[in-house]
């Protein structure tokens, strides 16, 4: 379950003031901490051209910022081929590609052929009993090549049944961060291989709050590292050579047609084996689509737990507050079963957490923002229970609003009006 936060490429001295840091780190959490859609499990026949945003901040203690800033379109037909569809995830400084051919080795087999890459992709941020440890984190900067295989079981159901193949080949270069303790030694920069195999019932829109979407999945990821070896305080801790992923999630999520509200529910449970800290669980936060599977926990740190094994199960109900349905009231819990990672325990193996905030969605739903305040019930702060935090999610959707504004088909007066207004500003 490989994330990928990235960031800017430059090193600041650690002479640069602390205001200065903040900034930089500000920059690389917003615009390239994370991208949604990696290794999509099926290739995507709607047309989608986004803009998405989130923003996690504790209100206790201190932790890596977490973010994310990404244009996202996926587009069918592309070079009007009609069995190509270009999926594209862009950030200042990371990208994530895959050209679908649809039918390319049968009537239900597509191919899709990827690449991604850019800076701090493989960064890694070390977390332990609530406290985040700046001199024990360090940069990551990586790309790869990817070739996938999508096969649909069920042609003309309306529930898809999908078999899903990848194999990808990945380079990881690491540095010290500017806080990185000069007596900790960073791993060895290699090459990784990785394959994915999967089942997937259903699925998810690549939205911020879909209104319906129903999965059934399970998924095995083996990752095989050129260079293992030992790397930390004189190598006390280890980056394995081989490692074995297995986890299944089933989630479902529903409008009721007449009052609107809508509830969801998701239960995600996975383990392995010969795992470290770099390709384990990580657990916490609430950014919904920082990668494919999000592993929230509202109140906590993002990816403040590390598990070899966890079980966790998400709930959350919302509500229209006016006649137009444009303000909402959400609310959200989750709890897991975690059983940390060698090094990385703390007592108590549940963790909850519980939130709730207001949503606005415009009249097309051309763009949708979400404040929320969650409480971590088990997150440890300063020897003590509970944690507080903020989260901020926006979802701009550029293909409604173009069709809003200039589709004379869908209010001719609108979009005269707009172009009479760009005209002044030109003459």
């Amino acid at each position: 379950m490989q994330q990928m936060p990235v960031a800017p490429q430059w090193s600041p001295g650690k002479h640069y003031s602390t205001m200065t840091q903040r900034m930089r780190r500000l920059f690389t959490a917003i615009f390239t901490a994370g991208l949604a859609f990696n290794a999509s499990a099926q290739i995507d026949s709607t047309r989608r051209e986004l803009i998405q945003l989130g923003y996690n901040q504790p209100l206790i203690g201190k932790s890596p910022l977490a973010a994310y800033g990404f244009y996202y379109l996926n587009q069918p037909n592309y070079f009007q081929r009609t069995n190509l569809t270009l999926r594209l995830a862009l950030a200042p400084v990371y990208l994530d590609s895959e050209l679908g051919i649809s039918e390319a080795l049968g009537p239900n087999t597509d191919l899709g052929i990827g690449i991604a890459g850019g800076g701090f992709a493989d960064s890694y941020s070390e977390i332990h009993r609530g406290k985040y440890e700046q001199r024990e984190s360090f940069r990551g900067h990586g790309g790869e090549v990817s070739a996938s295989l999508y096969h649909l079981f069920n042609p003309g159901a309306r529930i898809p049944l999908y078999a899903v193949l990848r194999g990808a080949a990945h380079y990881s270069a690491f540095s010290e961060d500017s806080n990185t303790d000069n007596n900790f030694t960073v791993p060895d920069d290699q090459f990784i291989y990785r394959i994915r195999a999967g089942l997937r019932w259903g699925g998810r829109e690549p939205l911020m709050l879909p209104d319906l979407a129903m999965e059934l999945s399970v998924w095995y990821e083996g990752e095989f590292r050129g260079e293992p070896g030992r790397y930390g305080y004189a190598g006390d801790r280890e980056f394995r050579g081989n490692s074995h992923l297995f986890w299944a999630r089933g989630l479902l999520t529903y409008t009721f047609p007449e009052s609107k509200h809508s509830f969801g529910v998701n239960l995600t449970t996975g383990s392995g084996t010969e795992m470290d800290r770099l390709n384990s669980y990580r657990l916490g936060g609430n950014l919904p689509l920082y990668s494919e599977f999000p592993l929230s926990l509202p109140g906590y740190y993002f990816q403040e737990l590390t598990a070899q094994t966890f079980v966790l199960l998400g709930a959350n109900y919302n509500f229209p507050l006016d006649a137009r349905q444009h303000w909402w009231i959400s609310t959200l819990a989750a709890t897991a079963y975690v059983d940390y990672l060698e090094d990385l325990g703390q007592s108590g193996d549940w963790n909850s957490g519980v939130g709730g905030g207001v949503v606005y969605r415009s009249a097309s739903d051309s763009w949708q923002i979400a404040f929320a305040y969650g409480y971590g019930v088990d997150a440890i702060r300063n020897g003590d229970r509970g944690a507080h935090s903020l989260s901020l999610l926006v979802q701009f959707d550029l293909d409604s609003t173009r069709r809003r504004f200039f589709d004379p088909s869908d209010n001719i007066g609108r979009s005269r009006g707009l172009q009479s207004i760009i005209r002044n500003i030109f003459r």
